[in-house]
């Protein structure tokens, strides 16, 4: 038996979704001899101890107490702002570091960590689920075999269906950064191609507030592929239906959509259509349930040595510099080209 201690910082909503799908991960691993455990902290020491006892995990006073104890790998599940700093951390452990998205809240703050990184050898892989999703998974392997033929459109959409507080929309970056990063990084990752402009436009016409913490609630951006492809990313707060994330890609021979079945938050308008008949998911942790515990997953084979990083900070780091190219496309109301530098300056 192959025994596997992580350490997880951070027990908010997603630190608590992260719990429970190592949990429920470390249950199906334990089939094929590897045992996890896990240890977690937060500064909210009594909510911690309420979660560690639920899941039978070991609460620590504090991030260097937790490394300290002995763990095998890191979870970041805290706010974007302590990224770096954790990152940090765990490289100098000598441990490997899952960190959710971003990196750090912006791209020149990114860039002294991947350097740092770099410096040290250190192993990070960043929290970008959809990798692991099994229709995004399936339309990259049509794409790579041919069978869509050349593509000449894509579409992402990512709808929430409820905003989550203003409080975090005050500090998340933006509905480009904070939401659509994932569509960007998806794009990247499917075709193997940069996006090298981003044309974007928002909206607000849901909860005043949101505008007065400077983002929108609704955004659309137009981009523009390193080959001259072109697609759209749209995303909003306010999707009723339900959650809604697809991924629309046309191509010369086939058309695939990922997110199409049963569960799919919209309805045909066409008279005798009934799909999709299913209940719509509510909630991203609903709709990428089987993702986040095959990239949970995923970790743990990468702390024991057995695959690739699945997610780079690079690859993290240039769907951020999108994202951050379509927030000051939406700032300045003008196309707005996308860095594709790799290194700090």
């Amino acid at each position: 038996m192959k025994n596997v201690i992580l350490g997880l910082v951070g027990v908010g909503r997603i630190g608590v979704m992260h719990v429970d799908n190592i949990t429920a991960v470390s249950e199906e691993l334990r089939a094929k001899g590897i045992n996890v455990t896990l240890k977690l902290t937060d500064v909210a020491e009594e909510h911690a101890r309420t979660v560690a006892a639920r899941v039978g995990a070991e609460f620590q006073p504090s991030v260097e107490a937790l490394i300290a104890s002995g763990v095998d790998g890191l979870v970041i599940a805290t706010g974007t702002g302590t990224h770096p700093d954790l990152i940090r951390a765990g490289v100098d452990a000598g441990i490997p570091v899952f960190c959710e998205k971003p990196v750090a809240m912006n791209v020149a703050d990114a860039l002294p960590v991947l350097d740092y990184i770099r410096e040290k050898n250190g192993v990070v892989q960043i929290g970008h689920q959809r990798r692991f999703d099994a229709g995004y998974l399936e339309a990259k392997r049509a794409y790579q075999a041919g069978e869509l033929g050349w593509i000449h459109s894509l579409r992402a959409v990512t709808c929430d269906m409820t905003p989550p507080p203003v409080e975090f929309l005050a500090t998340s970056g933006g509905l480009f950064r904070d939401c659509s990063v994932h569509d960007f990084d998806i794009l990247r990752w499917l075709t193997g191609r940069e996006i090298v402009e981003v044309y974007a436009k928002g909206s607000n016409n849901g909860d005043p507030a949101i505008g007065e913490v400077g983002d929108v609630d609704t955004a659309l951006a137009l981009v523009t592929f390193d080959d001259g492809t072109v697609g759209t990313v749209s995303a909003t707060r306010y999707n009723g239906a339900g959650h809604d994330v697809r991924l629309e890609i046309q191509g010369s021979s086939r058309s695939l959509m990922v997110g199409l079945d049963e569960t799919t938050a919209m309805a045909s308008a066409e008279p005798g259509v009934s799909f999709p008949s299913g209940d719509p998911h509510l909630t991203f942790a609903d709709r990428f349930e089987q993702a986040y515990r095959s990239e949970m997953a995923a970790f743990v084979d990468l702390v024991l040595g057995g695959r690739e990083n699945p997610c780079t900070p690079e690859d993290a780091v240039a769907a951020s510099r999108v994202a951050d190219a379509a927030q000051e496309s939406l700032a300045t109301g003008v196309p707005v080209r996308v860095s594709l530098a790799t290194a700090h300056a």
